[in-house]
């Protein structure tokens, strides 16, 4: 498998959220298998689904990756882990949120993941970021 360019979604509403949001990028970045390529900006958003929460700290990131679709999900939910995010319920808060949007010109529908990320166009927080960082 090739490089390919992918799109990730991330945000945080628990704890020190600027930190959680770059420790899990710094933690991606370890990766010998992941180039991080840009980066948006950061923005403040109100919860979607469950409002009973605080706001979040939202954000894109494109980068290059040789990893599977499969294998970087993997790499995602492991990265969470390391920055302290625990089970919650859905829409719930959260430490840190990592969400593939779009891998290449790639369309994935495997058990929990699914790529592009089927609600990514409803989401201003992800919309705004990432038309920051690829505007074509």
């Amino acid at each position: 498998m090739g490089i390919e360019t992918v799109y990730l979604g991330f945000g945080s509403n628990l704890g020190e959220k600027r930190e959680n949001c770059y420790n899990a990028l710094l933690y991606l970045k370890r990766s010998p298998e992941i180039f991080l390529r840009r980066l948006s900006s950061l923005y403040k958003t109100d919860p979607v689904g469950f409002k009973e929460q605080d706001w979040f700290l939202n954000g894109v990131v494109e980068l290059e990756t040789s990893l599977t679709p499969g294998r970087l999900f993997r790499l995602l939910k492991d990265t969470e882990k390391r920055v302290g995010r625990y089970p919650t319920f859905p829409m719930g808060p959260r430490v840190i949120d990592l969400d593939i949007l779009l891998y290449g010109s790639r369309i994935v529908k495997d058990g929990g993941l699914e790529i592009p990320h089927p609600r990514m166009h409803e989401r201003g927080f992800v919309l705004y970021p990432l038309v920051e960082i690829a505007p074509g």
